[in-house]
């Protein structure tokens, strides 16, 4: 099997996916970050002039609401354990594609991890089984042939 396709397939689905995702939480986390505090500040400003007319107490109100929305979100959710789920599943990927490199790489046959072996435990670290993992490699091949793109990803577990 050509260890090379799976490690092009990380790197152009997996790798570039869970990066991606990982941008997105953090952005959304920023926002949720800036906007609980700011729409409490807002409903506590607002609630001071609360005996001056209905809007002082509508804003009051509606940005009390939000930010306790706001804030009941980004804690529930919790937004910044998906960033730290999504860089370290990147981190799990850039790993295995150095450690596929390292083995490929090494010139000395005694030193390099039995072949059908290191299949077995990259198959496993995917979540695949030997055949997948060879059928991966195959669509990834035919794919560079053919100019297509691969429409799966080399994980099965995350």
């Amino acid at each position: 099997m050509e260890m090379r396709e799976v490690i092009e397939v990380v790197k152009r689905k997996d790798i570039e996916d869970y990066v991606r995702l990982g941008n997105l939480a953090l952005k959304i986390n920023k926002g949720l970050a800036i906007s609980g505090p700011l729409l409490t500040g807002i409903a506590a400003v607002g609630s001071a002039f609360v005996g001056n007319g209905s809007w002082a107490a509508i804003v009051a109100v509606t940005a009390g609401a939000l930010a306790s929305t706001v804030n009941a979100f980004e804690h529930g959710v919790q937004v910044g354990m998906l960033i730290d789920m999504y860089r370290n599943s990147g981190g799990f990927f850039r790993h295995l594609n150095e450690s596929i490199e390292a083995t490929i790489g090494e010139r000395d046959l005694e030193k390099r991890e039995n072949g059908e072996l290191f299949e077995m435990k990259v198959a496993l670290q995917l979540g695949r089984s030997l055949s997948q993992l060879r059928e991966l490699a195959r669509k990834s091949a035919s794919s560079h042939v053919d100019g297509t793109a691969i429409d799966e990803f080399a994980s099965k577990l995350f």
